[in-house]
C-alpha cells in the first residue's frame, strides 16, 4: 500500500511539473529550449479546462443574470492587467488583453460581439476601426494645402494597447442548483473596456469613461484562457490560468447591472450622480443573491 501511494505521489509531482509556465527550464541547454516540452512531458500532460457539466433547466430553482465591472486599478485585479510592456519580458507572460486580442486576430476566437447579449457580431475590420485612430499633424495639413500630399512622418497612428484597458466587464448567471443544493456562478461573457480611442489622450475626464471594445462568449474562449497563464505572486513555479482566475472569481468587481423589468437598466440609470449610493446598490444586489441561498436552509 505504501509503495502504491509513493508511486501515485511521484506521478502527481511529474504531472504538476509539466504544467509550469517555463517548462524544461532546468534541463534547457540553449535559451530556445526553455518552454519547449519534451515528448515525455507531452505524453503526461492532460491539461484541459475543467468541464462545467450539464445543468438541466429543471434543476435551476432560481437564477439571476448580472453584469460586473472589474476595475484594474485594484491590486487584487493586477494579474488580469499586467504585464503591459512585453518588450523586456518572456513570451510566457502576457496580460489578459494580449491573450484575447491575439486570439481574435488569429481567428482562434472566431466570433466577437458588439453587445453582451451576443446578438450583433463584429467583423475584424470593424474592430480595427474602433481600436485605432489615424490623425494628421497641423504641419501635415499645411503640407497638403501647399503640395497636395502628406509625408508619412506627419501622420500619427494611435492603437489601443494593453495599458489602455481600464476594466473588464463580466456577464454571468447566478443560479441555485437544487440537485446539489448550492448557489453557483456561470461566466457567460467578458469584454475589455477602454476609453474611446478618439478621446483617449485628451484631458477631458468625461470622455475617458471606459466602454467595451468587444464582447467574447466565454465558453468559446475557455481553451485559450486555460493555456495562457497569469503570474502567481506567491509562487512563480505555479502560475494560474486566466480561466481559473475568472471561474473561481479571484477578482473584485461590482455589479453595475442586473436583469430587471425595466429593460435591464443599469444602476447609474436610477441612482444618479451619487457614486456611494451606486456602490451600496451594487452591494444590495449581491446580498440579495447571496441571501437566497441562506434562506433556503432557514427553518
Amino acid at each position: 500500500m505504501k509503495l502504491k501511494q509513493l508511486l501515485l505521489t511521484g506521478l502527481g509531482i511529474i504531472t504538476i511539473n509539466g504544467m509550469f509556465a517555463q517548462a524544461n527550464i532546468l534541463n534547457a541547454k540553449i535559451p530556445e529550449e526553455i518552454g519547449v516540452k519534451t515528448e515525455e512531458q507531452l505524453l503526461l500532460d492532460n491539461d484541459e479546462p475543467l468541464e462545467y457539466g450539464y445543468v438541466d433547466d429543471r434543476d435551476r430553482l432560481y437564477s439571476k443574470m448580472t453584469w460586473e465591472k472589474v476595475v484594474l486599478d485594484e491590486r487584487v485585479n493586477f494579474p488580469l492587467y499586467y504585464p503591459v510592456d512585453t518588450n523586456n519580458i518572456g513570451p510566457d507572460r502576457r496580460s489578459l488583453f494580449h491573450v484575447l486580442w491575439k486570439a481574435v486576430k488569429s481567428g482562434d476566437i472566431p466570433k466577437v460581439y458588439a453587445d453582451s447579449y451576443f446578438s450583433q457580431e463584429r467583423t475584424f475590420e470593424e474592430l480595427q476601426q474602433s481600436m485605432q485612430k489615424i490623425d494628421t499633424l497641423d504641419i501635415g495639413f499645411d503640407q497638403f494645402n501647399a503640395d497636395g500630399y502628406v509625408d508619412p512622418e506627419y501622420i500619427i497612428q494611435r492603437d489601443i494597447e494593453a495599458y489602455d484597458i481600464k476594466a473588464y466587464l463580466v456577464k454571468g448567471l447566478w443560479y441555485f442548483d437544487k440537485r446539489q443544493g448550492e448557489m453557483k456562478f456561470r461566466l457567460l461573457g467578458i469584454g475589455p473596456a477602454a476609453p474611446d480611442v478618439n478621446f483617449i489622450d485628451s484631458d477631458d475626464e468625461a470622455n475617458k469613461e471606459p466602454i467595451p471594445l468587444f464582447w467574447v462568449f466565454y465558453p468559446e474562449a475557455r481553451g485559450i484562457l486555460h493555456e495562457a497563464k497569469a503570474f502567481n505572486n506567491k509562487n512563480s513555479a505555479m502560475p494560474i490560468s486566466f480561466d481559473h482566475i475568472l471561474n473561481s472569481r479571484r477578482y473584485n468587481g461590482y455589479m453595475y447591472k442586473e436583469e430587471n423589468v425595466y429593460g435591464d437598466r443599469e444602476v447609474k440609470d436610477y441612482v444618479k450622480d451619487n457614486a456611494l449610493m451606486q456602490l451600496l446598490e451594487s452591494q444590495r444586489i449581491k446580498d440579495k443573491i447571496r441571501n437566497f441561498e441562506q434562506d433556503m436552509w432557514n427553518y
